[in-house]
């Protein structure tokens, strides 16, 4: 027989917006180090177009 009665998973949502946020701080340090600011004004374009796409998609979407 099965038991189902399973623990609910943790959330972990804090931490993993925690790590994302610390990843991007080093890789713009990253990019800030080897190109300077015409750099950096490139990948947050570059992520602002993304973070654009992902938002028409999810909101196309529903």
């Amino acid at each position: 027989m099965h038991d189902s009665s399973h623990a609910s998973a943790p959330d972990y949502t804090t931490a993993t917006l925690w790590m994302g946020f610390i990843n991007l701080l080093w890789m713009l340090g990253v990019v800030s180090a080897l190109w300077g600011l015409p750099g950096l004004l490139l990948a947050g374009l570059g992520l602002n177009h993304l973070i654009t796409l992902l938002d028409r998609r999810r909101s196309a979407r529903d």
